[in-house]
């Protein structure tokens, strides 16, 4: 049994929510206003926050830091309008779990509650795990630290995950560090990248085609999904693959099987999946552009990682990082930093991220 606050000014909703939580063991508060809730914080200790983001007198979004400074933080789950999705994704820079739509399923919050519990319990019960070796991840903010954990959990599951942020955040590298701290370490990593996939050999690219499957096929090719096999499957920028043939993989997804074009018969691929995008895909399934069932499946697991004007802590930090491996590729000794550049270097809001 969990102990839950629900901080949330719709009394309907915190009825309906509250009594789903109580039949299922759970210890239920509620808080309808910023100020009760943050007074319930200090004084009780919860397992899960679920927080508004509006709130009559304030944004929930204010009380995210004093959450993540309680003896023992609670995780939070961001409850949200379809019109509200930029402040979810702002949530989940600032350490927040997931976040949910009021007009969700009670049935998809719940799910959401159950994984938030079990990552609880398993950071709890191995906190060794929470550590993972990836020294191209650079940084000690808070809002770093949370991805950090969170893909050291993903990296000790086999669950689908879908990493977040805008170019440039390094999701890519969180990506392969995941793959590199799991049990398909020795597997092999293949990215695609969904940007670039010219729309008539789609696919050929995905599912790998026979000879003779189409003109200028002379020969037997293998594709990516088949390629991944026991290893991980990026896709990179996901939210740009085509509608069409997101229905296709999210077949592979749930039968890891397949047909190459021109085969006869279907082919097996043991692969996990790791996908990124800087879009907001929830917002793009509402509008039709992306399939809702096949974000279920990627979402399993999500991160969201901080653009770098959230992140200046780690400037110092990626600063030194930077100019080590720039001297140890030239051959120099490691330089040292003017105070007057170190000032530079946060007077700027990096709009292209870790990459600039």
């Amino acid at each position: 049994m969990a102990e839950i606050l629900i901080l949330d000014d719709d009394a309907e909703f915190c009825g309906m929510l509250g009594e789903h939580l109580q039949r299922a063991g759970h210890g239920v508060s509620v808080a309808h206003t910023l100020a009760r809730g943050r007074s319930q914080l200090i004084r009780d200790l919860y397992d899960v926050v679920f927080l508004d983001v509006q709130l009559p007198d304030g944004s929930g979004l204010d009380v995210l830091p004093e959450v993540k400074t309680c003896p023992e933080p609670p995780e939070v789950i961001i409850i949200t309008g379809f019109s509200d999705p930029e402040s979810a994704e702002l949530a989940m820079q600032y350490g927040a779990w997931d976040y949910v739509q009021k007009q969700s399923s009670v049935q998809t919050i719940m799910l959401s509650l159950l994984r938030a519990l079990q990552y609880r319990e398993s950071r709890s019960a191995n906190p060794q795990r929470m550590a993972f070796h990836a020294p191209e991840l650079v940084g000690h903010s808070h809002n770093f630290r949370v991805c950090l954990d969170m893909a050291a959990q993903a990296a000790g599951s086999g669950a689908s995950v879908l990493v977040t942020g805008e170019t440039g955040t390094g999701k890519e590298l969180f990506a392969k560090a995941i793959h590199e701290n799991s049990a398909r370490a020795t597997g092999p990593f293949v990215v695609v990248d969904c940007t670039a996939l010219p729309a008539h050999l789609i696919g050929s690219l995905l599912f790998g085609h026979e000879k003779g499957a189409f003109t200028g096929a002379d020969q037997r090719t293998t594709g990516l999904i088949k390629q991944a096999d026991g290893g991980t499957l990026f896709l990179d920028e996901i939210g740009d693959m085509p509608l069409d043939i997101q229905g296709s993989f999210l077949r592979v997804l749930q039968e890891r099987r397949f047909r190459p074009l021109g085969a006869g018969n279907e082919v097996s691929s043991d692969f996990r999946v790791v996908a990124a995008t800087n879009r907001h895909l929830d917002q793009r399934a509402e509008e039709g552009a992306f399939r809702k069932d096949l974000l279920f499946r990627l979402r399993s697991l999500a991160i969201a990682l901080p653009p770098m004007r959230d992140r200046m802590d780690d400037i110092d930090p990626l600063t030194r990082y930077f100019v080590a491996r720039e001297c140890a590729l030239r051959g120099g000794q490691v330089k040292g930093i003017a105070e007057d550049f170190t000032e530079t270097l946060h007077s700027y809001d990096w709009p292209g991220n870790v990459r600039e």
